[in-house]
Formats: C-alpha cells, structure tokens, sequence
C-alpha cells in the first residue's frame, strides 16, 4: 500500500505549465508557502520538447511576438536569447493541388479581393469589440449563435477565401470553420491584435522563438521551486471546509488556504469538487473543448529550399499538412521543418503512415529533394495520454454568451488561471504568464487581508 505524505501551505497550486509556474513563483517571492501539483512527471503543459536529428525542437508552444512584454521580461530573467522566425525567400502555396510559388499572382485577383473583403469585414467587427466581458457587446448573442463558416456563408466568401480562412482557423483553434463560434474568433482576435498581427511573422504572432526550445525557459522557473514541486500527481479532489482547502492526489494531501487551479476548462472536469462547484461551471468544462492541432517535424542534412530562394513557409489545404515553417538551427544544416497537421487526417494514423503523409504533402511543396529525409518525428496532442488537445479552445456557437463569464471567476477559495483566461494574448504563453499572474495577485490580496 503506498503511503501519503501531506503537508500544508498557503497556497496550492495545480498545474506545472507556465501560468502556475508564474503564479507559484510570484506569490513564493511575496512570501507566502506554495506548492505546485502537477499531473504530468513533466512541467511545461502545452509547452513540450522532441528531438529531431539530435535537434531539439519546440511539439508545443513556440513563438512569441513583439509585445508578448511578459515571456520577454521572463526570458531576461533567466538570460535566455531569441532567434528570429523570418527566413529570406518567397513561400509556397497549394490549393486544390495546385503548386504556386507566393507573389502578387498567387491568388487569382478576384480571390485576392473577396479575401480582403472578407477579413475586412471581419476585423471591423472584432474593432468594436472590449477584451474584458466580451460577452457585455450587444450584438454578442447574434455573434454567438453562428459559427465562422456559417458567417462566411451569409458574406458569400468565395472557395479560395474559405480554404484560406479553414487553414486560419485550423492553426489558431484546431479546427475547421464550421466548428467554430464566431464570436469566439472575434475575441481572440481582439486580444491578439488583429488579423495582419496573427498573419504576420516579422513583427507579428510568429516573430521570434526561443533559442535552444521553451521548455528551457520553463524548467529555469520551475527550478526556482525546489523541493515545493510535485510532479506525477494528478489531483483527484479539491475540498473546501471553513477556512482551508484540501487538496488531494493518490501520494499527496496538502492543506491550504488557497488553491489556483490552471488546468483547462474542459480538463477541469478531472477534478472532484466538495461541495460541488456551481452548476454553471460543470457547463463551462462541457463545453469548453480544446481543439485538436498535431506537429510533424522533417530533417535534412541541408535546409536546400533555401537554395531555390525559398522560406520554407508553406501553406495548404491538404487534409494532412496545412502549414509549414523553417526551423532550422542555421544554414549548414541540419534542415529542419515543422509541418502543422490537421489532427483529423493525421491524429487515428499509426507513425508510419503519419510520416507517409506528411512525407507526400512536402514532396509536393518542396519538390524531390524532400524525398531525402534523415529523420521525422511527430506529436500527437489530440492523443496525449495525460490532459489530449490544442493550443487553443475550440468553442462552438452560443457557448461564450452562456459560459464565458464563469472562466475566470473564483469560486470560494478556488481560483482560476490558464492562458483561456487571459485578457490580452489568450491562446498565448504570454497569455498563460499574465493569466498567473492576475490569479497571484487576487490571492495574495486575500492573504494579505486575512480572508
């Protein structure tokens, strides 16, 4: 029989991914005792590191913009250097099987037109928009009650504007447009900045990546935890009595005042709650799904696209690979590229067949040198054993007018954190870290206080 250590602290948090780190870190440096719970025997979350060909690069969380202030701030901290994204050379496009090299023709000029009508439309919406209580707009329920594609519909967006805008939607919630509120698009949209910012590399969403991968920014602050730390400990119950809350794995029990909880909304389920949490909660885990977006990684021995002035971005609609990036550690090799894939034609497949796939779309692309891989390498994060889904929550119709107001707000002594509830740049890392932090600092105010 295995025997459980308990313990007691001021604060418990759940979650080793960067929004409990930042929260455990900030509120361990104000003084107060914190212990930080995690499920996984890994920290990171959504932030995970594979090799390829003896590289290591980022399955997870990878990019950081200009005014992501907070990853920056915390990456000085622990002396940690960005690489920027951009590659010199001209992009590659395929629609419908088609092969184009990106220029000013790329798209046919009435394509190129419907789908700068359609996104300015869109981003006009998204203007009018507040980041904090969007459901507060009042045409928030009309918003609500379609989805993307059922919107793209209604404005007559032409078939090359609606395989761009599925690949837009594929990348950012992991699925496709139908599934997909529309409101919920316009929120993420708002507080990331717009559409050009979410498109862009140089100066936008992809700008710079960590040199070396994230998770060594991730394991420098956990590292700042010692002994406070437990990894492999999914909580099981969380229990509010009095004054205290227990909180409870099959090795720990840890007695506390507070707890911040900074698992996803739909992983919050995994938890039992006593007394049970408000109703309206449980419809919050329901429904808030994550989406499902995987990651396949090719090496060369040479990025040799590069001799044919290309970048290495590639973007599709094929049903396996829809977007591809250079992460390359320099130009004498090795050649590495990180191929975004559509769970739903990558996720049911075993490895081989997986790198079949994605083998074949990038020979297409990138022409017969692509044949001539040295090593591949994938993640599955909709088959995650531990906490499975994407980056971001895939929230369907009518959901944020009805459960967005409960992602964030605390329920006794339980607190909630996560990049889903951020303000500004949620579905980010910089996201995750001010969503830490906004959770820390209502805590140490009601320690402060003596509540």
């Amino acid at each position: 029989m295995t025997s459980v250590s308990t313990r007691s602290a001021d604060v418990v948090v759940v979650g080793a991914g960067l929004a409990g780190l930042t929260a455990a870190d900030q509120l361990s440096r104000a003084g107060h005792d914190v212990v930080v719970v995690e499920g996984r025997d890994r920290v990171g979350g959504r932030i995970h590191t594979v090799e390829v060909a003896g590289v290591p690069v980022d399955a997870g969380a990878t990019w950081v913009a200009p005014g992501h202030t907070a990853v920056r701030d915390l990456a000085r901290r622990f002396d940690c250097e960005f690489v920027a994204q951009s590659q010199p050379g001209k992009g590659v496009m395929s629609f419908g099987g088609k092969r184009k090299i990106e220029s000013a023709t790329s798209m046919a000029p009435w394509a190129m037109l419907d789908l700068t009508r359609i996104m300015g439309v869109l981003q006009k919406m998204v203007d009018g928009l507040p980041v904090s209580s969007p459901w507060e707009h009042h045409h928030a329920a009309h918003f609500d009650s379609m989805s993307l594609g059922e919107w793209l519909t209604l404005k007559h967006a032409l078939k090359d504007t609606r395989k761009f805008m599925n690949v837009f939607s594929l990348v950012h919630w992991g699925a496709p447009v139908g599934e997909v509120s529309l409101f919920n698009v316009m929120r993420y949209i708002k507080n990331l900045g717009g559409i050009e910012h979410m498109l862009a590399v140089e100066g936008g969403d992809q700008q710079d990546r960590l040199l070396g991968t994230m998770h060594t920014l991730v394991s420098r602050l956990a590292g700042t935890l010692e002994d406070r730390l437990l990894l492999a400990s999914p909580v099981e119950h969380i229990t509010t009595a009095g004054e205290r809350v227990t909180v409870e794995t099959s090795n720990h029990t840890i007695d506390a005042r507070y707890v911040i909880v900074t698992a996803s909304p739909t992983h919050r389920s995994t938890i039992e709650f006593t007394p049970a949490l408000p109703e309206r909660h449980y419809g919050l885990s329901r429904s808030w799904r994550l989406g499902a977006l995987s990651k396949a990684f090719v090496a060369y021995d040479r990025p040799f696209w590069r001799d044919e002035g290309l970048s290495g971005e590639g973007m599709s609609d094929d049903e396996t690979a829809f977007l591809a990036f250079d992460v390359s550690p320099d130009a004498g090799g090795p050649g590495i590229l990180m191929v975004f894939c559509d769970a739903r034609g990558f996720d049911a497949y075993d490895e081989a067949e997986r790198r079949r796939r994605v083998m074949r779309h990038l020979i297409h692309l990138y022409g017969a040198p692509a044949r001539h891989a040295i090593d591949y390498t994938d993640f599955s994060w909709g088959n995650d054993s531990f906490a499975p889904g994407g980056p971001n929550p895939a929230v369907g119709p009518k959901t944020w007018t009805t459960f967005g107001p409960f992602l964030r707000e605390p329920v006794g002594r339980v607190h909630w954190a996560g990049t889903e509830t951020a303000d500004e740049t949620s579905g980010t890392m910089n996201g995750a870290i001010l969503s830490g932090q906004r959770a820390a600092t209502e805590v140490a105010s009601r320690l402060d206080s003596g509540q």
